[in-house]
């Protein structure tokens, strides 16, 4: 399994220049939104957190569909869902999604911080969003293998996976935003919605790759 995750790790990195590609639309998201709300900075501050975790989400559903495609044109796929038995391609399809949010995910949660300034939010709060994301996000890649998994038998599925996992991710980005903003509203408890959070990613840690062996299983 760490051979595995290692290659996939490489392979990510190296495949059209994923990580790259998500940054800069990471920050293409968080650049345009002063034009649509205008350059009051304590509005910015406001909103902020939010809008990184939009622009995280976004950008985190860029390369879901080469999750499992590269796997199935060089023949390897069929390899993995003839040899391993249910439970361990579900431990296989967990595995390659840690790679794929190694790759392609953690550089978007690196990159928030700096953007974060870019909309004036305080250092507290950007602290707190940048905790969240990393807590978050592997559930994004956790729900985007079972979308990943079902249109790997088509030749153009990137936006019907993007379509698939979008509505699935939505109490993630509530939850993960809610803890960013109770990170500097008094009243608000920010251990709360951080610990539901972290459940979620617990949750989709078992349910995704469950269910996307399930797919890959019944593929074409």
């Amino acid at each position: 399994m760490l051979a595995l995750y290692l290659r996939d790790v490489r392979l990510g990195i190296r495949a059209g220049s994923g990580a790259l590609t998500g940054v800069l639309f990471f920050l293409a998201v968080v650049a345009v939104i002063p034009f649509g709300v205008g350059p009051d900075l304590n509005l910015l501050a406001r909103i902020g957190p939010a809008i990184l975790w939009i622009g995280a989400l976004l950008a985190s559903l860029l390369g879901l569909e080469r999750l499992f495609q590269a796997d199935r044109e060089d023949g390897s796929l069929d390899l993995l869902v003839m040899a391993d038995s249910r439970h361990m391609l579900a431990l296989t399809v967990f595995v390659k999604c840690l790679a794929h949010w190694t790759a392609n995910v953690l550089p978007l949660v690196a990159a928030a911080p700096l953007l974060g300034l870019f909309m004036n939010v305080p250092p507290l709060s950007l602290g707190a969003a940048t905790l969240t994301l990393l807590a978050g996000t592997p559930a994004i890649a956790f729900i985007g293998a079972v979308g990943a998994a079902l249109v790997v038998a088509l030749p153009r599925g990137g936006l019907l996976v993007s379509v698939l996992v979008l509505p699935l991710t939505v109490p993630v980005l509530i939850f993960g935003v809610a803890a960013s903003r109770a990170a500097v509203a008094d009243p608000d408890p920010f251990l709360q919605p951080f610990l539901v959070l972290c459940a979620l990613t617990l949750f989709f840690a078992v349910i995704g790759p469950v269910a996307a062996a399930l797919a890959l299983r019944n593929a074409d």
